[in-house]
């Protein structure tokens, strides 16, 4: 059985190029160099905008307030980042109402004592910004970096992400920024600012259905396909510049589009190899792009075991313990479809590393999220998928997850 998280109906839409905000807040930092970076990138040139909501459907209103799907900065179905849901429909008519808070990164630090400190609970109003709610929890002794983000909209109704990272505790490294000049040509960023105003009018229809069986995404939606294959020639003709940009550009909106195209290369492995690179970018967007791409090129790599490409699971494993929402949830997408055929070497890192992180985000209470994280507990376990399949329709997390934290190392050395 395989479980498919990319392009489904209803699923997340695609998110757009440009900076995203600063990954977290660290500790005693001043607020002047934590606000949100201008967005940048061909999307941004084309007036394409985060908006404060997440939902492929006809967004519901709220009062003076309308929710609209967001924008795409393509290869990734992750949110933005929000500033917590409108606050100015909050302030013009009601504060939206809490449906779920999920917590991550919590080791010493208990959710009990985060609530305790920010007033936040599942079903209650929320009343105060981003940036206050990080300065509370900021607060708590062995905090090192603080980072909420919102999911919304179902009328005036907020999911809440808290993650924290505690001192000591594991976290991945990424590359220092590029400081090269090397920029793509002005085809291909028009070409790819329409494709996602394209895939922005395919979420908004409800159809963000798509294809990764050759290695790359194409798009179910007929006006969006079409620019697609600008791709495939764009990559066939010029991955060398592709790869510069990708490496060596100083300009985030820059990689994250590189990273974006260069999936459609001819050459897999070649490919994947600098997608693997991209993953320890130090901007999100482009990292998410670079995740995303490989999940495409690890399902063409299960279809033609011949052609022997390889997809390395150690900076996916590594991004399971990131701060960033979008970097656990990408990698976490990306390492389900890489052990959808057996990958006892993924399977293993999975479990050297990432046992605590992916406890936390498989008992998730927004389900959606939590089910890669499940599927990867159940596999590192050794459960069959199709009882995994079955556990989760019937509510019965526990036990799944049991079995894949009995798995940890240091457990079966105990045993």
């Amino acid at each position: 059985m395989r479980f498919f998280f990319f392009g489904a109906s209803g699923a997340d839409p695609l998110v757009r190029a440009g900076r995203p905000r600063p990954a977290a807040r660290p500790k005693n930092q001043g607020l002047a160099s934590l606000r949100d970076r201008p967005a940048r990138g061909p999307a941004a040139d084309e007036g394409v905008r985060p908006t404060a909501c997440a939902s492929n459907r006809t967004p519901e209103r709220s009062p003076n307030c309308t929710c609209r799907p967001e924008l795409p900065r393509v290869l990734t179905v992750v949110r933005i980042p929000i500033a917590l849901l409108c606050l100015a429909c909050a302030a013009a008519a009601q504060a939206p109402r809490i449906s779920d808070i999920n917590y991550y990164g919590l080791r010493k630090v208990t959710a009990e004592k985060i609530q305790a400190v920010t007033g936040l609970r599942k079903g209650g109003t929320l009343t105060t910004s981003k940036g206050d709610i990080e300065d509370e929890v900021d607060k708590i002794s062995g905090v090192v970096l603080v980072r909420v983000e919102a999911l919304c909209c179902e009328g005036t109704t907020v999911t809440l992400f808290i993650g924290i990272e505690e001192k000591g505790a594991p976290h991945p490294a990424f590359h220092s920024p590029p400081a090269g000049s090397a920029t793509l040509p002005r085809e291909i960023l028009d070409t790819y600012a329409e494709f996602l105003v394209a895939v922005a009018r395919a979420a908004a229809r409800g159809n963000t259905t798509e294809d990764f069986t050759a290695g790359y995404s194409m798009m179910d939606d007929p006006e969006a396909h079409s620019f697609q294959p600008r791709f495939l020639t764009f990559a066939a003709d010029h991955f060398d510049w592709l790869r510069d940009v990708l490496r060596n550009s100083s300009d985030a909106g820059q990689r994250a589009v590189a990273a974006a195209v260069i999936g459609y290369g001819a050459d897999k492995q070649q490919a994947a190899g600098e997608l693997q690179y991209a993953i320890g970018d130090p901007d999100g967007a482009v990292r998410a792009n670079a995740m995303r791409a490989l999940a495409a090129i690890a399902v063409y790599a299960a279809k033609q075991p011949d052609e022997n490409i390889r997809v390395a699971p150690t900076w996916l494993v590594d991004m399971l313990h990131s701060i960033v929402l979008e970097d656990r949830i990408q990698a976490a997408r990306a390492l389900v479809v890489l052990t959808d055929s057996p990958n006892a070497g993924a399977l293993d890192l999975i479990r050297e590393r990432a046992m605590d992180s992916l406890k936390e985000m498989a008992r998730w209470t927004t389900l959606h999220y939590a089910l890669p994280a499940f599927v990867l507990l159940g596999r590192v376990a050794g459960v069959p998928d199709a009882e995994i399949h079955t556990r989760w329709e019937s509510g019965d997390r526990d036990s799944v997850i049991d079995k894949g934290l009995a798995a940890e190392p240091a457990k079966r050395a105990r045993q």
